[in-house]
């Protein structure tokens, strides 16, 4: 659907398998909003509250999440591809299981977050509260260690290989490949 929501209730709404394409959602608040097996393309979600979002199984392509608090975010299993998250706090958001190509964490807060067996290529993580926060998972706590910058990561299974591309303004260089 090509739409624009404002400042709309999405309390225990059902949207499974919903199709948004070409929307705006603004200062949209909800508590347990079913999204599962949705498709986002070219979303913009601005200044939301929202909490127990289920996108398990969701397809994100070319969106922007900004501003806001989005409290347990379900992205199990999710593919998220060009996602920008920016300036919005993240409360134990699940990417167990989710592939996330160019996908970038500006100046969010990331508190709690899960990333066991996600699959990352180009994940960038740019400076502000989630350089701080504790996240779950192989790949999360890399994120988590890796304070901010570029991360590339292969795999998908419950000890992704992962190596840093790039930190803060400087460039470096990937590690050579370990046994």
């Amino acid at each position: 659907m090509d739409c624009a929501l404002r400042r709309c209730a999405l309390d225990e709404t059902g949207l499974a398998k919903a199709r948004f394409m070409d929307s705006v959602l603004e200062g949209v608040r909800g508590v347990g909003t079913d999204l599962s097996g949705a498709s986002l393309r070219d979303v913009e979600l601005l200044e939301a509250r929202l909490g127990g979002v289920q996108l398990h199984g969701a397809v994100l392509e070319r969106v922007l999440v900004r501003g806001g608090k989005i409290d347990y975010l379900n992205l199990r299993a999710a593919r998220l591809k060009d996602v920008v998250f920016e300036g919005c706090v993240l409360v134990e958001p699940d990417f167990a299981g989710a592939v996330l190509e160019r996908v970038e964490f500006r100046d969010c807060s990331l508190r709690g977050a899960d990333f066991t067996g996600a699959r990352l290529a180009e994940v960038a993580r740019r400076p502000g509260g989630a350089c701080r926060d504790r996240v779950r998972g192989d790949v999360g706590l890399y994120l988590a260690a890796g304070a901010c910058g570029i991360v590339r990561a292969v795999g998908g299974d419950s000890s992704p290989a992962v190596h840093r591309v790039k930190q803060g303004p400087g460039v470096g260089q990937a590690p050579p490949p370990g046994p």
